[in-house]
């Protein structure tokens, strides 16, 4: 078996998608005499600031020779990639064997390329040691991303699928052509085994991107039947070609555990703490609280982007105990979610007179309180219970705001109750 990985091939402004050159090198390898054993679409770290707004590498496996397989991916690779952008650098790396005989360096390294920013230089020294073949264009930093592609399915045990359909390519750039009714019924009807296709509550159909590339629609799911149903079941301008992959995609993989006053920019955690101060909306919609744990906080903001989802972050009161999910960038987790472990159920408030209804005011310092008009006096503030309008539980940003590595609640495996968005 070989393994051909790639990565770096698009441009946010110029479209192209490397998920597209994977496609036409497959098709290249199966011309050339190979048979294809498998797509694979890894998601990468999504806090790389070079990272076009997927950060996805691809690896396909083939019987084709290695020798072979690299000169027929190299050759797709400068057809198409869009290195006329100074931000794109494509990599390319062949390795002899299957994805299960993947050596134990390049499976951490891709372990930790979805988790860590690593440096061009220490995948080429790798490469190097392991005697891979590879090429790099404009500075080959998706070396970096292909060799992670190669070992990513030693390297991760959760998978899903994504079945992808493309225009044709002088239609780029044009608004795509897709039904919308037609989108709607399919992902009602195949929900929850293919998840994240529309968000209903925003009205976007999450399956169509807004880039200039040539993706027409990528349905998601845990069964690679049911989302090839899906795609057939949609209406819209011809379809040039399709794949569908094996993916990284909703699993939360790019999560490490972490702790207040213990995260660095550029990763994603997972963290628990205490909420530490009242939920503020700011400038642009943005919601902010701080974490607080053993003396340390850490800011955490749910975006405008994210819609309703900053609705259950402002229904957050401080003492609650969290655990919140996210990106870190300047000091700041980015929340995707959140878990509400222990609520905190009662506040101390001022007493109110049991003749009259009224509050009463504070009779001085350390002197309770007492109604001015009645009389009547008590010791201090009392216990009163909160309507929390926030069960206990995980929430998560909706459809139309979710990283593409992201799990969805409605995937399940959590480890408290659920309260998935759609």
């Amino acid at each position: 078996m070989t393994l051909v990985g790639l990565d770096d091939t698009d441009s946010r402004e110029r479209g192209m998608c490397t998920t597209y050159v994977a496609t036409r090198v497959a098709a290249a390898i199966a011309a050339a005499g190979g048979d294809l054993r498998e797509r694979r679409l890894v998601r990468l770290n999504p806090a790389v600031e070079w990272k076009t707004r997927g950060n996805a590498a691809l690896c396909v496996e083939t019987d084709l020779d290695p020798d072979r397989a690299f000169d027929v991916a190299a050759a797709e690779i400068e057809a198409l990639a869009a290195v006329e952008d100074p931000r794109t650098s494509p990599g390319l790396v062949v390795a002899a064997g299957s994805a299960a005989s993947v050596p134990d360096s390049v499976a951490a390294f891709a372990r930790r390329a979805l988790r860590e920013r690593i440096d061009p230089g220490e995948a080429e020294r790798l490469l190097d040691d392991l005697n891979y073949r590879n090429r790099g264009w404009d500075g080959g930093r998706g070396r970096v991303g292909a060799l992670a592609a190669v070992g990513a399915g030693r390297a991760f045990d959760d998978w899903t699928y994504e079945h992808v359909a493309y225009r044709e390519l002088e239609r780029c750039g044009t608004p795509r052509e897709v039904d919308r009714d037609s989108v709607l019924a399919a992902a009602r009807d195949a929900y929850p085994d293919a998840w994240d296709t529309v968000d209903r509550t925003e009205g976007e159909l999450v399956c169509v991107p807004a880039a200039p590339g040539p993706i027409l629609y990528g349905i998601r799911g845990d069964d690679p039947g049911t989302v090839r149903s899906v795609a057939r079941a949609i209406e819209g301008e011809p379809v040039d070609r399709e794949a569908t992959f094996v993916t990284n995609q909703g699993t939360d993989a790019h999560l490490r555990p972490g702790r207040v006053g213990g995260v660095e920019d550029g990763r994603s955690y997972r963290v628990d703490g205490v909420v530490d101060d009242a939920p503020e909306t700011r400038a642009g919609g943005h919601v902010h609280l701080t974490l607080r744990e053993d003396g340390a906080t850490l800011p955490c903001v749910a975006f405008e982007p994210t819609k309703r989802f900053r609705d259950r972050v402002r229904a957050l009161r401080p003492g609650d105990r969290v655990t919140v999910c996210g990106e870190v960038g300047e000091g700041t987790l980015k929340l995707e979610k959140f878990a509400l472990r222990d609520p905190v159920t009662t506040e101390r408030v001022v007493p109110t007179c049991p003749d009259c209804g009224r509050s009463m005011e504070s009779a001085g310092r350390d002197q309770g309180y007492r109604c001015r008009d009645c009389g009547t006096a008590a010791p201090g503030r009392v216990e009163r219970e909160l309507d929390r309008r926030l069960d206990p539980g995980w929430y998560e940003v909706p459809p139309c705001a979710r990283r593409h590595v992201a799990k969805p609640l409605i995937r399940g495996g959590f480890d408290a109750p659920t309260h998935p968005e759609r």
